[in-house]
């Protein structure tokens, strides 16, 4: 258990970091943009730094848990992971 709960959380902290750097691709491509599409970019980005700060928390909160709440928030963070993880997808590709 403890080995899977360490493997859960090193593969959420592998992912916030992913998200992170495409984050910083967003921002860099941001700024080569046109005025219009700067807004567009940084409305995307906000609401994309604002998904993997909440789903940054939901890891916390596992982190912390004792064995037996930590069941029962996995399924909570895996669905906040999974949202999150749309929302990178849907952003990627729509600025690509």
């Amino acid at each position: 258990m403890i080995d899977k709960r360490k493997a859960y959380e090193e593969k959420f902290d592998a992912q916030l970091q992913e998200w992170s750097a495409q984050i910083a691709l967003l921002k860099a491509k941001a700024d080569k943009a046109k005025a219009e599409a700067k807004i567009e970019y940084y409305t995307t980005i906000e609401a994309l730094q604002h998904k993997r700060d909440t789903a940054k928390a939901k890891l916390q909160e596992l982190k912390a848990a004792g064995p037996g709440a930590w069941e029962d928030l996995k399924t909570g963070a895996e669905k906040a992971w999974a949202e999150v993880k749309t929302a990178f997808h849907d952003a990627v590709s729509k600025f690509k």
